[in-house]
């Protein structure tokens, strides 16, 4: 996508457009040529409006004066092309002040007032609730219908097989294959691994035991000092996993931080096995018996310059048998090292490979297999399988069931809603930093879905209420004209 969008350029190859050669110095060619795209991470500015950021690189000036920006123009462009493709685009809304599934539709908009041909969606879903995903594909089904061509650039098998008409799949950065939309999921996720994938999680039902992780109205400011966690309170018991759902940003990873000792707590308590932990230190934590997934595993979950066996005991480097004090043991570390390679079926040249030369879900698969070799009391894993390939989900979901009916309290923090519902026995909706529900795996999608946007079933209620009463006729009688 970055070479089809003039941000790489290629080594070998070439792209053709309308069967002619095209060579894409930067992103502007890419755009004179009609291609547009839509990073998964949005390119918006938070403090401008969704005009503002649409004028971004191609501004317009007031009758050809040189600083004047042409404000109202942009704001009709924006208006027409919402209003063509149905994308409900309010343009002089600040983009801080909105959610992030009509974020997405502003980073279409600019793309398609640039007058693209060809869109390329990376990623577009994986920070939507299930109901703004929907409305995506409903915006992409009619983008077709104008005669638009979309890449879409996902791993979800669902939303692939609802959108597309063609799908080709890539593994290790060679096509592999292509398949029609009637390809069953379990044949599309084998061409993407290379073997057969079980994508359901198999597990008898939890026998839930004492709590071993109680939060009491935590509250937690994220790094702007704003409130980012605000009276939580959850429990999680032994022997049970429980799902934290939430479009990322809800404070979730504040919650998690603030459990590992990573964020001061500003109110309320983290009790662990009956033992305060609140303000321990991270170390504390991990040595009281807690295992940690972190949402992002570059940054927080390896240092990518040691070997995969320096990884695998980040955390209990200086305990025997690997060490005391400043004095390791290298025979010890490998030979540990070792046996945890072939437990958790990491895919390395060697032990002594550096963990940054590793694929995405063999660099997952390390963390895992650390925090998991050790008894743990309570395991905690945040977007465990963000950014790795199907077989590997398989297998990490396989190990996160395996702890859970070891006993362990098991906590899984994902913004994936499928990934929730299939390892959770319980699931608690986070929403602007509150939990606002919680429910069971079998409570439907859609009512899920909902919580997740901040519509509890009494809020709903509520609001189809005046909606009600004014479809409601006016009672007939003097005055009742002039009433209605």
């Amino acid at each position: 996508m970055n070479v089809l969008y003039g941000l790489y350029q290629p080594d070998e190859g070439e792209i053709l457009v309308d069967g002619k050669p095209l060579k894409l110095r930067g992103p502007s060619d890419a755009i004179a040529a009609g291609i547009g795209m839509v990073h998964q991470h949005f390119m918006l500015v938070p403090v401008f409006t969704v005009a503002e950021n649409v004028m971004l690189g191609a501004e317009q000036v007031k009758g050809g004066i040189a600083g004047i920006l042409d404000r109202r123009r942009a704001r009709r462009e924006v208006a027409e092309v919402s209003e063509r493709y149905n994308l409900r685009v309010d343009p002089d809304a600040v983009i801080e002040d909105l959610p992030v599934g009509i974020q997405q539709r502003v980073e279409i908009v600019k793309a398609l007032t640039r007058d693209v041909d060809l869109l390329i969606l990376d990623e577009p879903t994986a920070v939507l609730t299930p109901q703004e995903t929907e409305e995506l594909l409903t915006v992409m089904r009619s983008l077709k219908a104008a005669g638009k061509s979309i890449v879409f650039i996902t791993h979800k098998l669902g939303e692939v097989k609802a959108i597309a008409d063609r799908i080709t799949v890539i593994r290790r950065g060679k096509t592999v294959g292509t398949a029609s939309p009637t390809a069953s999921r379990d044949e599309l996720a084998a061409k993407m691994v290379g073997r057969s994938v079980r994508l359901t999680v198999e597990k008898p039902p939890a026998t839930p035991g004492r709590p071993i992780l109680e939060v009491a109205g935590l509250v937690v400011d994220d790094d702007r000092q704003i409130r980012a966690v605000d009276g939580v309170d959850l429990t999680v018991r032994a022997g049970e996993v429980l799902g934290v759902a939430g479009v990322q940003g809800n404070g979730q990873t504040e919650l998690i931080e603030a459990i590992m000792g990573l964020r001061p707590v500003l109110a309320g308590t983290v009790t662990l096995d009956g033992q305060p932990v609140h303000g321990w230190s991270t170390k504390k934590v991990l040595r009281a018996g807690v295992g940690y997934v972190p949402e992002d595993r570059s940054v927080d979950g390896l240092v990518k310059e040691f070997s995969v066996a320096e990884n695998l005991v980040l955390d209990i480097y200086d305990r025997p048998p690997f060490g005391k004090g400043l004095s390791l043991k290298p025979d010890a570390i490998a030979k540990s090292a070792q046996e945890r390679i072939e437990q958790f079926d990491v895919r390395t040249p060697s032990a002594d490979a550096a963990v940054g030369t590793l694929s995405g879900g063999n660099q997952q698969k390390v963390i895992v297999a650390r925090e998991l070799s050790r008894p743990l009391k309570l395991f905690i894993a945040a977007q465990p399988t963000r950014g790795v390939d199907v077989g590997s989900i398989e297998f990490i979901h396989s190990r996160v069931i395996r702890e859970r009916d070891e006993g362990t309290a098991v906590m899984v923090v994902s913004s994936e809603l499928d990934e929730v519902i299939n390892l959770a026995d319980r699931i608690a909706v986070m929403y602007r930093g509150r939990v606002i529900g919680i429910v069971g795996p079998d409570t439907p999608r859609e009512e899920i879905g909902l919580l997740m946007a901040g519509i509890t079933p009494d809020a709903a209620t509520e609001a189809a209420a005046p909606a009600a009463d004014a479809a409601t006729p006016a009672p007939e009688g003097p005055g009742s004209e002039d009433e209605a």
